[in-house]
């Protein structure tokens, strides 16, 4: 449970799509021209970027999902589109309201099929088939041009650093989703152990797998909360649906023997290859089932997901629990409550028997996109948006009208003479805004933020001293020491649309991985079933799956 809220609730819309084998085909529908011949003048549009507003105002439309309104606000007439309209002279006309994903995809669904007018800007999750629906249609345009014409230096310096950002957007080399930013290495597993259980045992930090080998012995068989051995399971995780995932992670493990896990890794030789299927991935089956039978792993892992993996951390009962920096806003607060004097406190990842060390990475600073309608009249208007949010409203300066907030009385106010954002203090406190593009963010400046509070320096900026106000210094040790060990992340290099042979056989590899790799952990399968289990994957559609996919990645990764 990422503690920042996502951009809009849309995953729901790729249900909108059967899986279709679409990346990388050719698409005779979509506009031939790029942006130029849908614009408004060139003149108009340089005119309301060189004065930062269209005067006079235009109109545009987007698609807004629901929100929290406050002070008499609705979704028509708010403090978000009064600013919009005042400070970069836009305002909406059928702009669509959906009251939820379901009916947002209906809606599509519907327009796309019918010809009826779909809004200036669509907002589209990072899911490369929807985008390629999306492209079929005809709709919507390559952003190329306006991109290179009009994004900002933030835009354009972190598209630059992160190339792979483009790749889901991409078709036969042209790119069409505008990227909305998210903060980097956010999501980076760590491993947050009870820290009372450490001090009680005089254990020291975990460096190699051996030693957490021993940190789980103590906390079962001499727990210092007196807890009998059957009642103590010391590695928290989820073993129900991925093992790679956001909680209760095993890719730290899985990286301590040489791979990660159901993601595509890039080998020695520049190819990618599946990292279930990596040699490393035996090794690490084969630990995981020593835990499981010396009791350090709850048998019911298999039925646990994420948050429920989590629980028994919280309870007291577990010690380990694989997660994210912001385990400090949720769930550590319950295990405050539910164990009186527990501390909690976040290491290193550890190293595999040969140095061996990894995790995933899978967050290029991207979490949604922005499509722009070819029947737009001003499709770089967006791009204004966008830039201003991210020039003043991300970072704020000093004295800035956002120095303590977007909006005063809404997310802060002046208390008793002095500004505030503490929302127990404003009355209505409401922090949802409709922005088009989800909130501004820069990605490296979160945790660059943190590091800096890590460091003992004192915070300048109002951004600085938000996080210093809001963020505890659990977050922010926590932060520095993901930092510490970024080489370590391990990127997931496809990010493409179902390949024609997962189309067909993707499910059933994926349930044969699943169901193999739990029954070797519980012991219903020897280790060496892994070997089998490879072999029937390659012959089953895994070798084409393979070669597939590296097809795709030197299509949109050449230069």
């Amino acid at each position: 449970m990422n503690t920042f809220q996502k951009f809009g609730s849309l995953l729901a819309v790729t249900a909108l799509v059967t899986l279709t084998a679409c990346n990388g085909t050719s698409n005779e529908k979509a506009p031939k021209d790029n942006a130029a011949s849908n614009s408004a003048t060139t003149s108009e549009a340089d005119a309301a970027f060189a004065k930062g507003k269209y005067d006079p105002p235009i109109e545009i439309s987007s698609v807004l999902m629901p929100k929290k309104y406050a002070h008499g606000d609705t979704k028509e007439n708010n403090v978000h589109d009064r600013w919009m309209l005042e400070t970069l002279g836009i305002k909406h006309k059928d702009t669509w309201y959906p009251a939820n994903d379901d009916q947002y995809r209906q809606k599509l669904q519907l327009a796309i099929s019918s010809g009826e007018k779909l809004p200036d800007f669509v907002s589209v999750p990072t899911n490369p088939v929807l985008t390629n629906q999306l492209i079929d249609s005809g709709q919507f345009i390559a952003i190329d041009d306006l991109f290179d014409k009009y994004a900002n230096k933030t835009l354009k310096d972190h598209a630059a650093a992160h190339p792979e950002l483009w790749y889901p957007f991409m078709r036969d080399g042209k790119k069409y989703n505008m990227p909305i930013m998210e903060y980097t290495d956010n999501d980076d597993t760590l491993l947050w152990l009870r820290e009372d259980w450490m001090e009680k045992l005089n254990l020291k930090a975990p460096k190699t797998i051996a030693d957490l080998d021993n940190i789980m012995d103590k906390f079962k068989n001499q727990n210092p909360d007196g807890l009998a051995p059957d009642k103590v399971y010391p590695l928290a995780i989820s073993l129900k649906n991925n093992t790679n995932t956001w909680m209760g992670s095993l890719d730290w493990l899985f990286g301590a023997y040489g791979t990660i896990e159901e993601q595509w890794n890039m080998d020695a030789n520049g190819n990618l290859e599946y990292g279930s299927v990596n040699p490393g991935a035996k090794q690490a089956l084969a630990k995981l089932k020593e835990w499981m039978d010396k009791g350090y792993i709850h048998a019911d892992s298999a039925l646990w997901d994420e948050a429920k993996s989590a629980e028994s951390w919280t309870k007291g009962t577990a010690g380990i629990l694989p997660g994210a920096q912001w385990v400090p806003d949720w769930p550590a607060p319950d295990l405050l409550k539910n164990v009186p004097g527990s501390k909690y406190k976040a290491y290193p990842i550890p190293a595999g028997p040969d140095g061996k060390i990894g995790t995933k990475w899978q967050n290029s600073g991207v979490n949604a996109s922005i499509m722009i309608n070819k029947d737009a009249k001003h499709p770089e208007a967006i791009f204004l948006y966008y830039n201003y949010l991210l020039d003043n409203v991300a970072n704020p300066a000093a004295g800035s009208p956002y120095e303590y907030g977007f909006a005063k009385g809404y997310d802060w106010d002046i208390i008793d003479g002095q500004p505030t954002s503490d929302k127990d203090k404003i009355k209505d406190f409401n922090n949802e805004f409709p922005f088009l593009t989800g909130p501004a963010r820069i990605p490296d400046l979160y945790m660059k933020t943190l590091v800096k509070l890590a460091d003992g320096e004192k915070p300048v900026t109002p951004y600085e001293k938000q996080m210093a106000e809001f963020r505890k210094p659990e977050n922010w040790a926590a932060a520095k020491i993901v930092m510490s060990q970024k080489d370590i992340r391990k990127q997931n290099y496809f990010t493409g649309a179902a390949t024609p042979t997962m189309v067909s056989k993707w499910n059933l590899l994926r349930q044969s991985e699943m169901e193999t790799f739990n029954k070797i952990i519980y012991g219903k399968l020897p280790v060496d079933a892994f070997d089998e289990f490879v072999t029937n994957w390659k012959a089953n559609g895994g070798d084409q799956i393979t070669k597939e996919v590296n097809d795709w990645y030197k299509s949109v990764s050449a230069k």
